[in-house]
């Protein structure tokens, strides 16, 4: 056992939503810890609430109950201002979509954090990073001249280049072909083992589960499960017995 903090807590978590007659309960009282300098994957079948849980982790969207502990700090007990301090310096996002600034160049783009937060990053980190991603000769390109894959690197060079407490990632591979998706998450990966960040990545994909440290299994907006050392085979066998279950 360690007394070392957790990079990210969240206890008796609930949500509901309001679908038209009924109240959809998406979590349903998750309580799970995520230990520094590790990647893990949220998995579930569909509605099962594990983007909703991501989400509430990340600070952006409040739970109806519970508590989300970002290291030592509660995050739903922040004004706005103060929440949105922290999303911007301790958190860092890569959403499946992007979320790139069009009129913004690449480098523009990745180090957009240091510019709304008024600071000067680092450029030995921005540099390591952009190396790391292979987008040197990128750096001048607005998004529209970058394929999918580069666009990609670039919203994961952005996240990273902040120093996060921790990364969370939707779906990041979801709009990429295989060759970028093995490309996004080894760096995922290599950021773990040598840089020492933590991930928290929300995917359907038992590949990309299979570059986690472990996973964790969702269903109706419960923990269910929970695989060390997963690998493609036996996260794709799980989750062909969760979607029996679910059926």
């Amino acid at each position: 056992m360690t007394n070392e903090t957790a990079a990210v807590t969240a206890a008796r978590l609930t949500k509901t939503f309001d679908s038209g007659d009924t109240l959809v309960r998406a979590l349903d009282g998750v309580s799970v810890e995520f230990r520094p300098r590790r990647f893990s994957a949220i998995m579930g079948p569909s509605g099962s609430g594990k983007s909703t849980l991501m989400h509430c982790l990340a600070g952006l969207d409040r739970p109806g109950d519970g508590e989300v502990m970002l290291g030592g700090t509660s995050l739903w007990t922040l004004d706005d201002d103060a929440l949105t301090e922290v999303r911007r310096d301790r958190i860092g996002f890569i959403f499946q979509g992007f979320n790139l600034l069009p009129t913004l160049t690449a480098y523009e783009n990745i180090t957009l954090p240091f510019v709304l937060a008024g600071k000067r990053g680092d450029p030995d980190i921005v540099d390591a990073v952009v190396d790391a991603l292979g987008l040197g000769e990128r750096l001048h390109h607005r998004p529209s001249q970058l394929s999918g894959g580069q666009q990609q690197r670039v919203a994961c060079a952005r996240a990273l280049v902040t120093e996060p407490d921790v990364v969370f990632a939707d779906e990041p591979t979801g709009a990429l072909d295989s060759r970028s998706s093995r490309e996004l998450l080894a760096f995922l990966r290599h950021g773990v083992d040598a840089l020492g960040r933590t991930v928290v990545m929300v995917t359907h994909d038992p590949v990309a589960a299979g570059y986690a440290d472990e996973v964790l299994f969702l269903a109706d907006g419960r923990i269910v499960d929970t695989m060390s050392d997963p690998t493609a085979e036996t996260v794709l066998d799980h989750m062909k017995a969760l979607e029996e279950v679910a059926v």
